[in-house]
């Protein structure tokens, strides 16, 4: 009886907010393909494709490694919490003490919280409707509102997008100043900083990025190119040519994007090497996810022989209240973080090996360092990988 009692409390008190309605007509890619089968092509490869709790690993995993820490929430409350930005049209956007007694007893399999993370309406993660239907980004709202929380949508059927003349037949475009002049805006929804459990700000990417000029979308997004945003003709028969940008969102995750982001330089001092980071970029570097890091492999050589290696990771490290080391997510306080700030530079020192005539430098960046990874039992190589930034050899 008790049971049922509960249940009937969490189908009025599960909501925070109004649920997110989006027409069958618009919900995943399928039905943008007619008109736009090239951009949503570039889109499936993308990460932003596969931010769904089922298609990540390391979101996954993460997920699962909190909720096994935390015994405060149940895992549909993180999962949903989470969902702000990596499925911002879940229709459920948070949970109450009401449903943690309900999930804790393992009676919430019909609730609306099951049922919305299960909806296939959340199935492709930030898909085109994500971001072509926000109607307004509510800046003035404090920081810690991010994602769905920080959008208002517009109805089912109207789409934004950056040019001022665009008609579609099948919707209506609405113009919008973060699709087109301002798109850091549009970024910062999402990619701005990353709070833990415990209320430790462990990454702030929109505080950090220091640019006049350059915007998000220069180089996750490439840069304008002449092409169609959709195949639609006109009256005449003809395309509407567009300048456009690349869809595919290169981030962390492509290989490519690494080569020569940073300059490196090393030179001799004594007994050791100094090997200069110089950042270019409008951002630090690691930065996003508290994981991520640069990896400085200096390998010693007598002829072509290596005698020596010396390593040099610039990550961050996080403990929980307890002082344990634990993941970003949960932790209490951050007891080392090393990257090389936005327009900035770095000098590490690495001792020489004795008998050596000439050391190869390599600079590389990877996913997930090594604390976390094995925190995580991450598998796919992809976590792994050290993608190579510069390699450079000196004589010693």
């Amino acid at each position: 009886m008790r049971s049922l009692w509960l249940l009937s409390i969490i189908s009025v008190s599960l909501y925070a907010a109004i649920a997110v309605q989006v027409g069958d007509k618009f919900k995943d890619s399928g039905k943008c393909k007619a008109c736009h089968s090239h951009i949503v092509k570039q889109w499936e490869e993308s990460w932003h494709a596969k931010s769904h709790y089922d298609n990540d690993e390391y979101f996954q995993k993460t997920i699962n490694y909190v909720a096994r820490k935390n015994n405060r929430k149940s895992l549909n409350t993180i999962k949903i919490e989470c969902a702000a930005c990596h499925n911002p049209r879940i229709s459920v956007t948070s949970t109450t003490a009401e449903y943690e007694a309900i999930a804790s007893l393992k009676l919430d399999k019909d609730s609306a919280a099951t049922k919305a993370l299960k909806s296939d309406q959340i199935s492709e993660g930030i898909n085109c409707v994500v971001c072509h239907n926000i109607d307004q980004i509510h800046d003035e709202l404090p920081d810690s509102k991010r994602g769905i929380h920080r959008v208002s949508w517009m109805k089912s059927g109207i789409m934004s997008g950056p040019y001022a003349d665009a008609k579609s037949p099948y919707h209506k475009v609405e113009q919008r100043p973060f699709m087109d002049t301002n798109p850091n805006q549009l970024c910062f929804v999402c990619h701005a900083n990353d709070t833990s459990e415990e209320g430790h700000r462990f990454t702030s990417m929109q505080t950090e990025f220091n640019s006049a000029t350059k915007q998000c979308v220069d180089c996750h997004m490439g840069p304008r190119k002449v092409g169609v945003a959709a195949t639609l003709r006109d009256a005449n028969g003809k395309v509407h040519n567009r300048l456009i940008r690349d869809h595919s969102f290169k981030g962390a995750h492509t290989e490519s994007m690494w080569q020569g982001a940073l300059n490196v330089e090393a030179k001799k001092i004594a007994n050791a090497i100094a090997v200069t980071i110089s950042n270019p970029q409008p951002h630090s570097l690691p930065s996003g996810f508290g994981s991520r890091e640069i990896v400085i492999d200096a390998h010693y050589m007598s002829g072509k022989k290596i005698i020596k290696t010396e390593t040099f990771s610039l990550t961050s490290h996080y403990v929980n209240k307890r002082g344990k080391a634990t993941v970003p997510h949960l932790a209490a306080k951050t007891i080392s973080s090393v990257s090389i700030p936005a327009l900035g530079s770095k000098t590490f020192t690495l001792p020489t090996a004795v008998g050596a005539d000439s050391v190869s430098v390599i600079v590389s960046y990877r996913l997930v360092n090594d604390e976390v990874r094995e925190m995580l039992e991450l598998k796919d190589p992809i976590w792994s990988k050290k993608m190579v930034i510069k390699k450079l050899n000196l004589a010693l």
